[in-house]
């Protein structure tokens, strides 16, 4: 095999309150042309910062990077200074960066970007410019792509922006391609076509890859060659085979068995500190002690549906006008919800899945009438919902409750934890005076597994796993019926998520809460629901008990999304 890339044992360290700290010790990986190296582990564990630093993309100031060599096709670029670096960048090792709405400039349009990479590496006029922008594309198998090369980021879906962030790095036919978490925002559906689509331009290009990511179920799809990071460490190396069929490191083994799977139901997720503290040591242990029997299911589905249901959607719809013309006439409807129904009842967790814009999120939020329903009746509790005036309202809330995707954006950045978990009590329990406030959110941060000395803390200083704890807390405040969690735990890292969703089962089995669980990932949703209603273009495509919809689909849509799924083939056990 031909080297391209040797790194050699590479060293980081990151400046705070004028403190030196190493957060990568010593590392050392290769890539081989045509071969891809999966780099997988937890966020913080430095598999990000590595490939950033072989870039020198890291900001000098706060960082320091050392290393033996880095060898880029016989060529020590760890002395590059950054003139010479900016030839490197975009031209022979290209990046692929997580988040594409923010790698991309939102008031430049799409091939404009692209172009500028061309035409920083190479000499060729506008127009031919633009010709290759066209065809790089059509090669990432964009739709339109003379429309797109003119429309700006927020005008394309999460899959086209990063579709074109694809393009964008292979503009200068790189030797290596550096794709970081290309496809943790992603529905199973489009991942599964980005995955394709990288293997498929890496034997056409005959290029190196990096594969970047927290999930080996995703790795287990691309790579040829695995390594495993933890604490700025390699904790393990091998062939992608060796790794998933036979880890031999306690972390790995937690990192494989945190992710739900679809075809075994468990009550608690093992988590990776559960492995590193030796309560686990492998597969066959997890299941003897974590699986659920079909007898214990089947008695508890049959309390929960021997009750009166909670919640009642009845023909529920959402439409929202298309207006054209000069006088701004209605000439269609974006139907992004259509004709929904649905019981829920006490003490279930209901499924919501669908490809991105499906609407499963308008759904969600119709539900709690943050958004008006154009039709339909909301019946929960034996309230109508849809009737009920402003004031009715606040105390509808009080029982329903959300937990948002993104807990950074959904916490104010000036309020510390305990004003924010504080405000609902404050709005729906006018009562209580400021020390009862006080020790009902002590209460409500031992719940979610935070420290009283977190109260006075703000959202910045928490990791994201924390931040939804904090969500969570804030909507436990006021002691719902029922919670519906939008994409809360799609943003975290396998080992967090395993974390998040046991705490919400431990909520619900203590305090009875009911759930609405939306999310793209299927393996997730399997593990948290005991009903899944699958959603396609706004409407009811399959609702059914959970184990049947995976075991035994009945719509060519819901076979579809399972087919979708980043499995670990061919594994055996972790033992």
């Amino acid at each position: 095999m031909e080297q391209l890339l040797q790194v050699n044992n590479l060293r980081i360290k990151f400046c705070h309150d004028n403190e030196w700290t190493e957060a990568v010790h010593g590392i050392n990986f290769d890539v081989f042309r045509g071969k891809t190296l999966g780099i997988v582990g937890e966020s913080g564990s430095g598999k990000s910062v590595s490939c950033l630093a072989v870039m020198k993309l890291l900001d000098e100031k706060q960082c320091h990077i050392d290393a033996d060599n880095i060898s880029l096709e016989g060529n020590d670029i760890s002395k590059y200074n950054d003139h010479e670096m900016s030839e490197i960048r975009g031209k022979r090792i290209a990046m692929i960066f997580q988040e594409p709405m923010t790698s991309l400039n939102p008031v430049l349009r799409c091939g404009f970007q692209v172009m500028e990479t061309i035409l920083t590496h190479e000499k060729i006029d506008n127009e031919k410019a633009k010709q290759r922008v066209i065809h790089l594309f059509e090669k990432v198998r964009l739709p339109r792509p003379a429309t797109i090369f003119n429309s700006y980021p927020h005008e394309l879906s999460g899959g086209q922006k990063q579709r074109v962030m694809i393009a964008m790095a292979l503009a200068c036919n790189p030797q290596i391609l550096i794709a970081d978490e290309p496809t943790t925002a992603l529905d199973v559906t489009i991942q599964k076509e980005i995955l394709a689509l990288l293997r498929d331009l890496q034997k056409d290009n005959d290029m190196g890859m990096i594969f970047i990511t927290h999930d080996l179920g995703v790795v287990a799809e691309i790579a040829d060659y695995v390594t495993v990071m933890h604490n700025g460490t390699i904790v393990e190396h091998g062939t992608i085979s060796e790794i998933l069929q036979n880890p031999k490191e306690p972390y790995t083994k937690g990192l494989l068995a945190c992710r739900p799977t679809v075809d075994i139901r468990l009550r608690h997720l093992p988590t990776v500190k559960e492995y590193l503290d030796g309560i686990w040591k492998d597969e066959r242990q997890v299941i003897e002690n974590l699986s659920i029997s079909s007898q214990e299911r089947t008695e508890r589905l049959r309390k929960i549906y021997s009750q009166k249901p909670l919640l009642k959607i009845e023909h529920l719809s959402k439409w929202y006008p298309i207006r054209k013309g000069l006088f701004n006439r209605t000439t269609d409807y974006v139907k992004a919800v259509d004709d929904v129904c649905f019981d829920l009842y006490p003490g279930e967790t209901l499924g919501l899945v669908g490809e991105s814009g499906c609407g499963k999120t308008t759904l969600g939020r119709t539900i709690l009438r943050l958004i008006e329903p154009t039709s339909g009746k909301i019946i929960f509790n034996n309230i109508d919902v849809t009737a009920l005036n402003s004031k009715e309202l606040r105390h509808f809330r009080k029982q329903a409750q959300i937990v948002f995707q993104d807990p950074y954006s959904s916490l104010n950045p000036f309020m510390t934890i305990g004003d924010a978990i504080a405000e609902p009590i404050m709005i729906h329990r006018p009562e209580l005076d400021a020390f009862k406030r006080r020790d009902m959110v002590f209460e409500l941060l031992e719940k979610v597994g935070l420290k009283d000395e977190h109260y006075k803390r703000y959202p910045h200083e928490f990791s994201g796993g924390q931040r939804q704890r904090i969500c969570i807390a804030r909507a436990l405040a006021v002691n719902p019926k029922m919670i519906i969690c939008d994409e809360s735990v799609s943003a975290l890292d396998v080992s967090v998520q395993a974390q998040v969703l046991n705490l919400l089962n431990e909520l619900k089995n203590n305090m009875g809460f009911t759930y609405i669980f939306i999310s793209h990932d299927l393996s997730v949703v399997r593990f948290m629901s005991d009903r899944i209603l699958v959603m396609y273009n706004g409407k009811p495509v399959e609702l059914n008990d959970a184990d049947k919809v995976f075991n035994e689909p009945e719509k060519e849509y819901t076979k579809k999304l399972i087919s979708a799924l980043p499995g670990i083939k061919d594994r055996k056990t972790m033992s």
